[in-house]
């Protein structure tokens, strides 16, 4: 019996070797968690047994569990290395298995998706045509290679004060060639359909009647609408027209793009002091654009940026988490299976309750702690050392008994 109590010691402490030696093996490894080998005692158990004198019969590895407490997040600078801040798992597609994992080094493959070192996609909610994210399906994260489309414009918001003291010009009529003929010009860039840049520059003529200025727009030198009238009350609030809003007529560019269409919105004006001041002067549309990086925020949105200025979002990370993360199963590589044990999977985007938030330009590294490891070395050491003595006193014990006459 002491012979196979004592071996039932030596296998337990050979498992908790093993157990050790994988931490230690992982201690570098992004977004490991560690494992704690847990033991039983084994018991014989009988309806007529005599429990009062009754001897265990040795250990049993109960099992493995998996510790899930967070790693240390280390900065890298790369937008696609990613690190959760609380319990939840990036979702991957293995070839259409849905797996899960917290190693959140991720690059793009030939095709642009985004993947791990094993080529596992990276989950997302995909985006909806109106906004937000569709959180009832998922998709493969893809980084769109191609260029952003222009968008023409349409408006162009103005905020400024023109000066209540100014004089009407002298000289008439109105030329934009004649300095003298206006008091004060503007100029911003606006875009056809086809995503090429046309110059409009906005006239101010103080009007002969009281409180009253005339616009002059002008698209590539060529004059659109004719002039349009704003006045303003005796404290300096824009009266007509009443909405603050101008549209001009079609202007068509010549370059086989649609004609552009502007609408112009003085609401923000006022006529105060003698001074000319623009706070703003914006308008919409943009030309085409190429990819210049990546960004992901903290509640795991992942925006494309373009050189035209515009953020396209490509998707929200699918975040996951379980009832019982340690019942879930271990596929290497750093991801996990579900299981039964582990429960349903829970679904959501990050900054949800319990998922955490996503940190882009991190990794989360290995949980194990390598003077914990080092102290369960020695101690499992100690337990193998001590149990391979039981049985060479065991052997003694039998040698003597079989030398007895």
């Amino acid at each position: 019996m002491s012979f196979r109590v004592a071996l039932s010691g030596l296998n337990a402490a050979s498992a908790d070797l093993g157990v050790t030696a994988n931490n230690i093996a992982n201690a570098n490894t992004t977004g490991f968690k560690g494992s704690r080998a847990e033991f039983a005692d084994m018991f014989p158990v009988s309806s007529y047994g005599v429990a009062s004198n009754a001897t265990g019969t040795g250990v049993t590895l109960s099992r493995v569990a998996q510790q899930f407490s967070g790693g240390p997040v280390n900065s890298t600078g790369n937008a696609l290395d990613l690190a959760i801040q609380g319990d939840g798992f990036f979702t991957l597609s293995d070839n259409g298995a849905t797996v899960y994992t917290r190693a959140g080094a991720f690059g793009t493959d030939r095709n642009g998706y985004v993947v791990n070192a094993s080529g596992q996609r990276l989950q997302v909610f995909p985006p909806n045509p109106g906004g937000g994210f569709n959180s009832a399906n998922m998709s493969d994260l893809q980084l769109s290679m191609g260029e952003n489309p222009p968008r023409a414009s349409t408006r162009i918001d103005a905020g400024l004060n023109l000066p209540a003291s100014a004089q009407a010009p002298t000289v008439t009529p109105f030329s934009a060639s004649d300095p003298q003929s206006y008091n004060d010009t503007r100029s911003v860039t606006v875009y056809d359909s086809l995503g090429a840049a046309h110059a409009a520059s906005l006239f101010f003529v103080k009007g002969t009647a009281l409180n009253s200025w005339d616009v002059h727009v002008q698209i590539d030198g060529a004059d659109v609408g004719g002039a349009q009238t704003l006045s303003y009350s005796e404290s300096g609030a824009l009266l007509t027209p009443a909405n603050g809003e101008f549209t001009l007529p079609a202007h068509a560019t010549g370059t086989g793009s649609a004609p552009i269409s502007l609408s112009l919105g003085f609401g923000g004006s006022t006529q105060f002091g003698d001074a000319f001041s623009v706070s703003s002067l914006r308008p919409d549309g943009y030309a085409t654009g190429r990819l210049t990086g990546v960004e992901i925020t903290a509640e795991g949105v992942v925006q494309a940026r373009y050189t035209n200025g515009q953020a396209t979002p490509l998707g929200q990370l699918a975040m996951a988490t379980f009832a019982n993360p340690q019942g879930l199963q271990q596929l290497g590589n750093t991801t996990w299976g579900e299981t039964h044990d582990a429960g349903q999977v829970l679904r959501g985007a990050a900054g949800s309750t319990n998922i955490g938030l996503v940190q882009s330009g991190s990794l989360e590294g290995s949980n194990v702690d390598m003077t914990e490891q080092l102290v369960n070395m020695i101690t499992a050491q100690r337990n193998f050392q001590a149990n391979a003595q039981m049985i060479s006193t065991s052997d003694q014990i039998t040698q003597t008994i079989l030398n007895i006459r």
